[in-house]
């Protein structure tokens, strides 16, 4: 896979057999003409942007404990960052987040810790890919810090570079080919057929999109029961691609035709398992970091048998690096179903269902068991996928192919709406769970949640339903939580199945008035109780001047905060913040002298957070 070793000569399509047809064609192929047709002339990944050099870093301040800059790019379908090895003192560590806080990634000097990352051959490594056209970089203190010596030592962040995703106008001129359209483009947001097909709408949250060494795209699937994924080879060529790429499950639309698409989740490739060159079977089966995070997405299975002529089919995809598209109709809505057209020409078999560059990699369904039939590799119309028996041959020893879709009988599905959303710490936020028979009668199903952050709790009401109806689940965050993206999974254990789906949960960092305290202190309080800050104690000022201080409680509480000064024999409040909440600050101008904090709770427990300032 060339990508960034050969930029400028890159024109990164689906490959097609034989001479591109134009636009909308169809070409009328047998078995035995595509036998003979010559090799694949062009096989790249489409080019989903490009790189950029940049010679930005971040130093510790004088004053505050955070400091930032954005990378803008207008009109960037995404940006990913490129560092160099951070220098970072203690647990400070450094966030690449989006504006509204939709998504964050969190990064120390120790990589064993934080956030997924890719690494691209150099010695630094690049923080995931943020979508939209801005990344924020914030370096994050959790102490004091002596700024001008950590400069003089060369601590602090340095950007490298950063790759910036083509807009649709953009992409079209930098990949000026006939895509593998075979006359009306029927393709439709996968979100459009959770009504009228729910089962190739539910298999279809086993795909991904990938994103190649920051700049060119293709798509890969779970495959089997365990860690195990599947692309083509022309997208993954060794075990240096696998670290260099991302995977976003769950990156479709919400609304049909929205134009919306939801976040998801984003993965690291980890390990190369098994290959197989273009030239051959053209695949590549790896396994991914954080493996239990997309665990709720299920998984695809393996349909070991030969294809038949005109067996209905179906593809799910990235074509155009857009959200997940469904290819279930050849040219209308409604109209002809994709079947099989060429059962076996070579390794292939063919099909004029539609895909596009973006879609190498994608698994082709057979509509009578919901199993992959081919894995799709090539273009042309007929368009082209491997025949799956033919892969699970070499590979049968590293998966579990052992199918856990149940037979036809009573089955649901269940689904969050909104699939995502932000709280700050502290505060909480509620969530629809709709659940919908698929199949035989209705049953009752039990919700349980897994994949909470530290801090956070879950209470669904009720926590019994009948499949049908629609549930609320209340995620809480504490004070304590920590900025940061979790993929949250919502089960439904019924009767007969248990379904799973995932909720996307992003904490943002603390509010705004307790940004750039000098000193932070965290505590726990039962109603009635308060404690004193700092840990118990008191602290010294020598010279007059403006004290500060915040405090962030659980939003279901009402905490208030009291600034009190010795006297030489008591420790009378000289400043307090009681308004309704736990969001309290106040500032008190004093002379020198010892001083505490008094946090109290006047209804209401939980996990808070104090920072102050002192003269």
């Amino acid at each position: 896979m060339l990508l960034r070793r050969v930029l400028p000569a890159i024109v990164l399509v689906a490959a097609t057999l034989g001479p591109a047809p134009p636009v909308g064609a169809e070409v009328a192929a047998t078995a035995d003409a595509v036998a003979a047709a010559p090799a694949p002339r062009d096989s790249r990944v489409v080019q989903t942007g490009v790189a950029q050099s940049a010679t930005r870093s971040i130093q510790y301040g004088n004053t505050g404990k955070s400091w930032r800059t954005e990378i803008h790019e207008a009109g960037a379908a995404y940006v990913k960052v490129h560092f160099a090895p951070l220098r970072l003192v203690g647990d400070d560590y450094v966030t690449v987040s989006s504006p509204d806080g939709r998504e964050v990634y969190t990064y120390y000097a120790d990589r064993k810790r934080g956030s997924d990352f890719t690494e691209h051959g150099d010695p630094g490594f690049a923080a995931m890919s943020i979508d939209g056209d801005t990344a924020v970089v914030t370096l994050h203190a959790t102490g004091n810090r002596d700024a001008a010596r950590l400069s003089r030592q060369g601590y602090g962040v340095r950007v490298t570079r950063y790759d910036r995703g083509y807009g649709q106008a953009e992409l079209a001129a930098h990949n000026p080919v006939a895509m593998s359209v075979c006359g009306t483009d029927a393709r439709r947001d996968v979100v459009c057929y959770q009504s009228s097909h729910p089962t190739e709408y539910a298999r279809s949250n086993a795909v991904a999109r990938q994103l190649v060494d920051g700049i060119g795209s293709c798509t890969a699937w779970r495959v089997g029961n365990t860690n195990r994924m599947l692309t083509n080879a022309h997208c993954i060529e060794n075990a240096a691609d696998v670290r260099s790429s991302e995977f976003q499950f769950d990156y479709q639309c919400a609304t049909c035709g929205g134009e919306n698409p939801r976040t998801g989740t984003k993965v690291s490739g980890a390990e190369l398992i098994r290959i197989s060159a273009l030239a051959d079977l053209d695949y590549t089966l790896f396994s991914v970091n954080n493996f239990d995070s997309i665990r709720q997405y299920g998984t695809l299975y393996l349909d070991v048998r030969e294809p038949t002529a005109n067996e209905r089919i179906y593809i799910s995809g990235h074509g155009d690096i857009k959200p997940k598209r469904l290819s279930i109709y050849e040219d209308t809505e409604g109209g002809a179903t994709c079947k099989i057209d060429v059962v076996s020409a070579g390794v292939n078999t063919g099909y004029r269902c539609d895909s596009s560059g973006g879609n190498s990699g994608s698994p082709v369904l057979a509509g009578s068991s919901h199993k992959v039939i081919a894995l799709h590799h090539l273009g042309g119309c007929p368009n082209w996928g491997t025949r799956i028996t033919l892969v699970y041959n070499e590979i049968k020893n590293d998966i579990d192919n052992t199918s856990g879709i149940p037979s036809p009988g009573d089955d649901f599905t269940i689904d969050p709406n909104p699939r995502q959303g932000s709280v700050a710490p502290g505060q909480s936020v509620v969530v629809a769970v709709n659940s919908a028979v698929v199949s035989g009668k209705s049953q009752v199903a039990t919700l349980t949640t897994s994949g909470l952050p530290a801090g956070t709790t879950a209470v669904p009401n009720p926590s019994t339903i009948q499949i049908g109806q629609t549930a609320t689940l209340t995620l809480s965050t504490s004070a304590s939580t920590a900025p940061g993206t979790y993929p949250i999974t919502i089960t439904a254990a019924g009767s007969s199945v248990t379904r799973s789906t995932t909720y996307q949960l992003t904490v943002t960092g603390s509010t705004p008035a307790c940004q750039g305290m000098e000193v932070t202190k965290t505590g726990t309080l039962s109603t009635g109780g308060s404690q004193y800050q700092p840990d118990g104690s008191f602290f010294q000022t020598t010279v007059a001047g403006a004290h500060q201080a915040c405090l962030t409680g659980p939003a279901s509480a009402n905490f208030d905060l009291y600034l009190q000064r010795w006297n030489g024999s008591t420790w009378p409040t000289v400043a307090q913040s009681t308004k309704t909440g736990s969001a309290e600050s106040l500032t008190y101008n004093g002379s020198a002298g010892y001083y505490r904090y008094r946090v109290a709770s006047t209804t209401g427990s939980g996990t808070y957070t104090l920072g102050y300032n002192v003269p």
